[in-house]
């Protein structure tokens, strides 16, 4: 049995820029390290950008760079050293492995794709805490993740605009 996704045109997308990239991440730990992380659901918006990024262009963006961005997250929340630097660079790789699988599904199995590979994040970085004596969290800490796996349509969108715009608009061109 043959599987058939839905029928959308396909884009010639333009090779991502290093300074966009590196652009995104910035704002993403940003808003990770505003003081509402208290709060329950927010998604942790480095491991979603990390992510899309490592879907997207795992050439330019991989482990040692998701290794340095939990490593800034660790000495600025005053977390576990190594707990976000472990998980992120465990996600990278899962990410860029399963990178080409990913991008054969339409946005929403894309989601789910993600939403597994974000629980599973939470779950390493939760299994570190618990080994180093730290305290259960409790299940709503997971909403998180959830929530990263809904937003994936909105950031994919607002992520890959730069790639979609022309270089050069061309009448005589179709693509």
């Amino acid at each position: 049995m043959a599987y058939q996704f839905e029928d959308r045109p396909q884009r010639i997308l333009l090779p991502a820029r290093v300074g966009f990239i590196a652009t995104t991440v910035m704002i993403s730990l940003v808003l990770n390290l505003l003081p509402w992380r208290d709060l329950t659901g927010l998604p942790d918006w480095t491991a979603l950008v990390l992510t899309f990024w490592c879907i997207h262009q795992p050439r330019k963006i991989g482990i040692g760079a998701a290794w340095m961005l939990g490593v800034i997250m660790d000495t600025a929340n005053g977390a576990l050293l190594g707990q976000h630097a472990l998980a992120y660079s465990v996600l990278a790789f899962a990410s860029i492995a399963f990178s080409r699988r990913i991008l054969w599904f339409p946005i929403w199995p894309q989601a789910m794709h993600v939403f597994l590979l974000l629980i599973s994040c939470q779950l390493l970085m939760l299994a570190v805490r618990m080994v180093a004596g730290g305290a259960f969290p409790g299940l709503l800490w997971f909403l998180g993740s959830a929530v990263s796996a809904l937003l994936w349509p909105v950031v994919t969108f607002l992520l890959l605009i730069p790639q979609r715009l022309p270089e050069s608009i061309d009448e005589n061109r179709p693509i």
